[in-house]
């Protein structure tokens, strides 16, 4: 989620959290992940694409 959603959402009272895995097996697990869900593929396509505009 984009930083200026997360300082937003605090703003009105929510708690934000931002998940990342990390450590040596976080690659398969990200595989595994969007193996789970095929439109995740797609989610992180636009949000790998619209953070370069």
């Amino acid at each position: 989620i984009r930083r200026d959603l997360q300082t937003a959402l605090v703003a009105q009272g929510y708690r934000v959290r931002v998940y990342v895995p990390f450590g040596q097996q976080w690659y398969p697990y990200f595989m595994r992940r969007l193996g789970e869900r095929p439109a995740n593929v797609a989610f992180v396509l636009r949000g790998i694409l619209s953070d370069r505009a």
